[in-house]
């Protein structure tokens, strides 16, 4: 990698990032495509949200991802925002164009091109999305468009309903939209019909290995099962949907993806989706030894 005074230097920022796989992700894009673009990631702290984006506007960075906990503060310090992250109300891809802060949401977009590259199209189809909160929001704005029928089941039924209100705002009265706790008895009534089923939330996640969202028994053969969780990369709840005879989709999927979109917002080109997929696999494997 050569860099000089012409590199484009696009970042990622939160607290913490130490353990992001976005800088090997991007970077071997980059390179792949022979792009003269560097990707670095920087701890931010929430009091210095607002330096860091003047910071960035003044330093002319081309470009940043925006990750925990600063998605949702972010947009008051931006100049323009895409519809869905207007929608939505987070932002986790920036693109800096002649001075002006630019903010979109790709976490929606890219659970919708996780599903497609798994080979699932999710047009017309029964969908109950767990959790609701910014990943959830991102996805449910893209995906509620394209279902028959979009469920929110979410611990907290206020912030499920909350959410249900906003998309319904966004698509008109006639969508087929509905909030529930999420408890066993709802989880038994609207599993027996879905046809994908997405976790987004953080039970599964190392090092709580152990935990599932959803009791064994309620997953079938006749679903997709979707988890954004990536460490593990196999999830309790994949590993049981495997045995029920689910198809499953693991949260790398969803990672390189949204991650693909913001290198398209950023570059112009095409994503080399393959060699992105490919690095995060083997980072980890490494992470593993």
């Amino acid at each position: 990698m050569k860099i000089s005074g012409r590199t484009k230097v696009c970042v990622l920022i939160g607290d913490p990032v130490e353990h992001s796989l976005s800088p090997s992700i991007q970077n071997a894009a980059f390179q792949h495509l022979d792009l003269d673009y560097v990707y670095l990631a920087f701890t931010v702290r929430e009091k210095n949200l607002e330096n860091a984006i003047l910071g960035s506007r003044s330093l002319g960075l081309h470009g940043l991802n925006v990750t925990m906990p600063h998605k949702t503060d972010v947009v008051r310090y931006l100049d323009q925002l895409d519809q869905t992250a207007r929608k939505v109300g987070s932002v986790n891809t920036i693109l800096n164009q002649n001075g002006r802060m630019i903010g979109y949401t790709t976490d929606g977009i890219g659970a919708l091109n996780a599903l497609k590259y798994g080979g699932v199209n999710p047009s017309g189809k029964k969908i109950v999305i767990l959790g609701a909160g910014g990943a959830s929001r991102s996805i449910s704005f893209t995906l509620a468009r394209e279902t028959k029928e979009f469920v929110i089941l979410n611990r907290t039924l206020e912030r499920a309903e909350s959410l249900v209100n906003d998309l319904f705002d966004f698509l008109g009265s006639d969508a087929d939209l509905r909030a529930g706790r999420l408890n066993d008895a709802n989880l038994k009534e609207e599993l027996k019909d879905a046809e994908i089923l997405i976790n987004a939330t953080s039970v599964g996640m190392h090092p709580k290995d152990a935990e599932t969202p959803v009791n064994s028994g309620l997953l079938n053969r006749s679903m997709v099962v979707l988890d954004l969780v990536y460490e593990p990369l196999e999830t309790r709840l994949l590993r049981e949907a495997k045995i029920a005879g689910a198809k499953t989709i693991d949260g790398l999927s969803m990672l390189v993806h949204q991650g693909a979109a913001s290198f398209e917002i950023w570059t112009g080109k095409k994503a080399p989706i393959d060699v992105m997929m490919e690095t995060t696999k083997e980072k980890l494997r490494e992470k593993t030894r």
